[in-house]
């Protein structure tokens, strides 16, 4: 019988750090590890910690009718944030609608971070400029963006290239055919591609063992990709392994699935509640590997992290939550022509007569509802 997410395994995982906080030896990886130093420890630290904060100001912004919706990330801020700060500046990212640590991580600040929830724009950021595309809502879809990219880069400019495609799917999208096509794509051309799969147990209200009997990076091995399967609440671990996978895809040694092993500990998103599917006795067992205690019990023991640097932390964290709050209540509704600015880079007769056709429909509302300008 398949084991229940309840049930922790850590058979076969790739684990760094124990999760009391004790660092554990991996001759293949005890030297990518090393390269976080004691003050990129702390700081990995401090962001984890700012992302838990924002995620809670986001939740309440949704509970107050700021945001028409929030889904939390709350449990992965390792797999998110050491794998982030394991990527090069030129390495493309696709993610799906939870990795606001990534967007964090890229540069992403304020109510850029929440404009899309707050229904006010299309995206919050150029993805040229920060080389991190729109959150992609459409499950595993963006997966095949992210081959398309490194496709397009390998005929530009060879398999040996300093960049890479990265795209951080959840458990539930790894039975979604894009992903599956995505996966023939990549191994069969070679291609630089992580496939980042954040397994954290539940797809929405059904667990991964309803759709994943087996390990979900065995999946990989199916498509002739390399596949490792990582403590998803283990930074150093996370760090590592990712590390491993952008020198195999910038050296040309082609794609890598990494399966995260991590838990939600909130909602799917704030329109759901998790207590109708899983207990709170499974929720507590989880909540004691929480990867932000787990790298916290290592700094304390290493003499990094003291009293004095955890307030500096704190008043961070509320820094940026205040930001949040403060950008996001003062985001301005767009036109409503607005709508039909960005469909195609070029003109198009179709929108543009159904631009004119919009425009003369809210026209007939000018007087009762106040749409006084609708010209642009």
């Amino acid at each position: 019988m398949a084991r229940t997410p309840a049930e922790i395994d850590e058979s076969g995982l790739v684990q760094l750090l124990s999760p009391d906080g004790v660092r554990r030896s991996s001759p293949e990886h005890d030297a990518l590890a090393a390269e976080l130093t004691p003050a990129a420890l702390l700081d990995l630290y401090r962001e984890m910690r700012i992302l838990r904060r924002i995620d809670d100001e986001a939740t309440a912004l949704q509970r107050q009718g700021e945001l028409g919706l929030w889904p939390p990330v709350r449990g992965q801020e390792a797999a998110q944030l050491a794998s982030a700060r394991a990527l090069t500046p030129g390495d493309f990212v696709f993610t799906s609608y939870r990795e606001h640590g990534l967007a964090l991580h890229r540069g992403v600040r304020g109510a850029d971070l929440v404009k899309v929830w707050r229904g006010v724009a299309g995206t919050g950021w150029n993805p040229h400029e920060i080389r991190l595309a729109t959150q992609q809502v459409i499950i595993g879809a963006h997966t095949l963006h992210a081959v398309g990219w490194a496709l397009g880069e390998t005929i530009e400019r060879g398999e040996q290239h300093p960049d890479a495609a990265v795209a951080y799917l959840g458990d539930g999208a790894m039975s979604e055919g894009d992903v599956a096509e995505a996966m023939v794509f990549a191994a069969s051309f070679r291609l630089p591609v992580i496939f980042f799969c954040q397994n954290n147990q539940w797809a929405i209200s059904e667990p991964v063992t309803l759709q994943a009997p087996g390990e979900l990076a065995d999946r990989g091995l199916g498509f002739g990709i390399p596949s490792v399967r990582v403590d998803g609440n283990d930074a150093l671990a996370v760090y590592a392994v990712t590390r491993e996978a952008l020198e195999r895809a910038h050296t040309g040694g082609g794609p890598t699935l990494i399966e995260a092993v991590t838990y939600r500990m909130g909602p799917h998103t704030t329109a759901d509640d998790p207590t109708r599917y899983r207990t709170a006795e499974e929720v507590a067992a989880w909540a004691e590997r929480d990867p932000i205690d787990r790298l916290a019990a290592l700094l304390r023991s290493e003499g990094v992290l003291d009293d004095e640097a955890e307030r500096e932390v704190a008043a961070a964290a509320d820094a940026a939550a205040a930001e949040l709050r403060a950008g996001c209540v003062a985001l301005a509704d767009p036109e409503p022509l607005a709508v039909f600015d960005h469909v195609y880079a070029e003109p198009n007769r179709t929108i543009e007569r159904e631009r004119a056709e919009y425009q003369r429909y809210l026209a007939g509302f000018a007087d009762a509802n106040g749409f006084v300008e609708v010209d642009r």
